[in-house]
């Protein structure tokens, strides 16, 4: 019975060295540790179940905190990067045609504004989210 334990031990190993997420480490380690012990007790099958379980939900909690500690921090690519950003109104925003245009950082956007309001040509916006590939604009000074 224990080999077969190693051999899950094996295949969630490979799983793992396959991703960079961190997915199966917890019941590799549990299906090892559930190998040796069914090699010193190969009769109790339903033991060697609970303690993978077992080992499992432990290593799982354990580690958590580690795994958190080392997480690298995401950096904003692309369009991310305009979020709090100031730009420029170019054509004017209105909610009822779906139309205009900003200028953020040297890109010229689509855009609507967050209150679903008409914004000028020539307003001042600061950009709050991006929905599809239109951002969701502020007038610069308004607290939303």
């Amino acid at each position: 019975m224990y080999l077969w334990y190693l051999l899950g031990f094996l295949v969630l190993i490979i799983i793992e060295l396959s991703t960079y997420n961190l997915i199966t480490i917890w019941l590799a380690v549990s299906a090892l540790l559930t190998g040796i012990y069914a090699y010193f007790f190969p009769e109790q099958i339903v033991v060697h179940l609970f303690l993978f379980l077992v080992f499992s939900i432990i290593l799982l909690v354990l580690t958590k905190p580690i795994v958190k500690k080392m997480k690298i921090a995401t950096e904003k690519t692309n369009a991310d990067r305009l979020l709090g950003m100031e730009g420029v109104v170019l054509e004017d925003i209105n909610p009822v045609e779906g139309t205009g245009q900003v200028k953020v950082s040297g890109q010229i956007w689509s855009a609507k504004a967050k209150d679903q309001t008409s914004i000028s040509k020539g307003e001042n916006v600061i950009v709050k989210d991006i929905q599809g590939v239109k951002l969701v604009v502020t007038l610069k000074g308004e607290v939303l």
